[in-house]
C-alpha cells in the first residue's frame, strides 16, 4: 500500500529482512521521535501509474482486479447513468496520482526520524477508506498525508507492538477531496523465529474439473445489479449477499493487476535501462536471484522461489489486491445509483498462488444518515482452507423511494480547506516552475 514518498524504503526493510532473523527491540526513543511527524502532513511527490485518468484507464483497472461493470468498462453505457459517463472503481487511488508540490517536512524533523523503527518487524493490518467523489476521465489526482495517530500496545505472544495510523488525502484537479484512506501500519518485537516459516508445511492449492466447476457456477451466477436500482426500502437487515469467486489465483492474475496499473510506478520498476537506473537509486530494493541477477524484492509476489528463502511456501497477492476484490462485490451489489460510503478491511491471512477465495456478506444495519438511507454491511474473504483471509465492514448509501437519490458525502470544513491550501501552494508553485 504505498501511500508516501519514502515508503519503499520501509517495505524494502520489511521483505529483505524476512530473510535474517531480526530480533530488534522497539526503542522509547523511536516512540518519541516518531510523535514528531503527528499531524505533519506533506506532498505525496510521486507520479503513480495513471497521472490523468481515460476512459480506457478506467475501464483496464478494473479489468485488472476482474471486473466488468459496464459502469466501468463502456462509456456508452456509461453515458446513460446518473453520473454521465464511466466513473472509476473506489480503489482507483492505489494506481493514480501525479506528483503534488508543496512544502516538505521540515528539515529538523525529516532528519530526526530518519531510520524510525529500525529492524523491527512491520506490516500492514488493515485500512480504513472513505470515498467523496467520483473520479471521471480527465480528472487527475493529488495526494498528501501523514501520521495521524500512534498508540503502543503491549502483549504476551508479540510483546511490544507501536500502531500507527497514516493518513492519505487524495483531491483532484479541483481541489475535492475524493477518498481518504488510514492505513494500519504496525511494528512489533516479534521474533521472526517464532513466525518465520509457519506455513512451510502448507502445499499448493490444487483441483479436481469437478472443483473448478463448483467455482464456475459461481462466476456463472455473478454480475453487476447495474441500472435496476437496489432501493434502500427494499434492503432488510439479514439479507445475504450472492456469492462473489476470485481464483484461484495465479500468476497470471498477478500480472494483470500490475498491468492494470498497481505497484510499478512508486517503486520505480521497470526493464532494462529503467531498471538500471532504479537500481542506482534504490539499490537496498535488489537482491540477486539464483542465477546471480539482482531482481526486486518485491518479486516474493510472484517468484516462489524467493518467497520461499524467506519462510512462506509460495508467492501470494498484495492486500490492496483484495480491497479492490472486497470493493468489487459492494459495487456489483449496490447498482449504478449506489455509493460506497465507507469500507473497513483486515488481512489475517495471506493469500497464495492456487488460493481461492469466496466473497460473502449480510446485511447488518440500515439507518439515515446524512440524509441518505444507508445500510451496513459486514462480509469477508473466505479461502478453500476454510480460513476467513479478508474480513471487512462497508457502509453503503441506497437510493431511496421518500428521500431521492443518493447525495454524495462530504467531507469535514476543516479537512476541505486542507485540501484547497494544499492544492493552491501546489498551483502556486507549478506556475512558478513553469515560468
Amino acid at each position: 500500500m504505498r501511500k508516501h514518498r519514502d515508503d519503499w524504503e520501509e517495505e524494502t526493510m520489511t521483505q529483505t529482512d524476512q530473510a535474517q532473523d531480526f530480533d530488534h527491540a522497539i526503542k522509547d526513543e523511536d516512540i518519541e521521535r516518531a510523535k514528531l511527524l503527528l499531524g505533519v502532513d506533506a506532498p505525496t511527490s510521486i507520479d503513480e501509474y495513471y497521472r490523468e485518468l481515460s476512459a480506457d484507464g478506467i475501464r483496464n483497472f478494473a479489468r485488472a482486479y476482474g471486473d466488468d461493470n459496464p459502469l466501468f468498462a463502456d462509456p456508452q453505457y456509461a453515458a446513460g447513468t446518473r453520473w454521465g459517463g464511466p466513473i472509476a472503481p473506489p480503489m482507483i487511488h492505489i494506481a493514480m496520482s501525479r506528483k503534488m508540490l508543496g512544502d516538505p517536512i521540515p528539515d529538523d524533523i525529516r532528519k530526526a526520524t530518519r531510520g524510525l523503527f529500525s529492524g523491527v518487524h512491520m506490516f500492514v493490518s488493515g485500512q480504513d477508506t472513505e470515498w467523496f467523489a467520483p473520479v471521471y476521465p480527465g480528472d487527475t489526482l493529488y495526494g498528501f498525508g501523514g501520521l495521524e495517530s500512534i498508540e503502543e500496545k503491549a502483549s504476551e505472544y508479540a510483546g511490544r507492538s507501536i500502531i500507527r495510523i497514516i493518513r492519505s488525502v487524495r483531491v483532484n484537479q479541483r481541489a475535492e477531496v475524493v477518498a481518504v484512506t488510514r492505513m494500519i501500519l504496525i511494528a512489533t518485537e516479534r521474533k521472526k523465529s517464532r513466525e518465520r516459516g509457519k506455513y512451510m508445511d502448507l502445499k499448493a492449492a490444487t483441483y479436481t474439473d469437478a472443483e473448478i466447476a463448483e467455482i464456475d457456477e459461481i462466476y456463472a451466477a455473478e454480475g453487476p445489479r447495474g441500472a435496476e436500482p437496489r432501493y434502500y426500502e427494499d434492503v432488510n437487515v439479514g439479507d445475504v449477499l450472492p456469492k462473489m469467486a476470485k481464483g484461484p489465483f495465479t500468476l497470471t492474475d498477478m500480472i494483470c493487476f500490475h498491468t492494470g496499473g498497481y505497484g510499478l510506478a512508486p517503486y520505480g520498476i521497470g526493464p532494462a535501462r529503467v531498471g538500471y537506473k532504479n537500481r542506482q537509486r534504490a539499490p537496498k530494493f535488489y537482491i540477486k536471484n539464483a542465477a546471480g541477477i539482482p531482481d526486486v524484492a518485491q518479486r516474493l509476489h510472484w517468484e516462489n522461489e524467493w518467497s520461499q528463502s524467506i519462510g512462506n511456501p509460495m508467492a501470494y497477492d498484495y492486500g490492496v489486491m483484495r480491497e479492490c476484490w472486497l470493493t468489487h462485490y459492494l459495487t456489483d451489489w449496490m447498482g449504478d445509483d449506489g455509493w460506497l460510503v465507507r469500507q473497513h478491511d483486515e488481512m489475517r491471512k495471506f493469500n497464495f498462488i492456487g488460493d481461492v477465495q469466496i466473497i460473502t456478506g449480510e446485511v447488518v444495519g440500515k439507518r439515515v444518515e446524512n440524509g441518505n438511507g444507508v445500510v451496513d454491511v459486514e462480509f469477508r474473504a473466505t479461502s478453500q482452507r476454510g480460513e476467513i483471509t479478508a474480513p471487512a465492514t462497508a457502509t453503503v448509501a441506497l437510493p431511496s423511494r421518500e428521500l431521492g437519490p443518493v447525495v454524495l458525502p462530504r467531507p469535514s470544513e476543516e479537512l476541505q480547506r486542507k485540501a484547497a491550501a494544499m492544492t493552491a501552494r501546489h498551483n502556486e508553485l507549478a506556475h512558478g516552475t513553469l515560468r
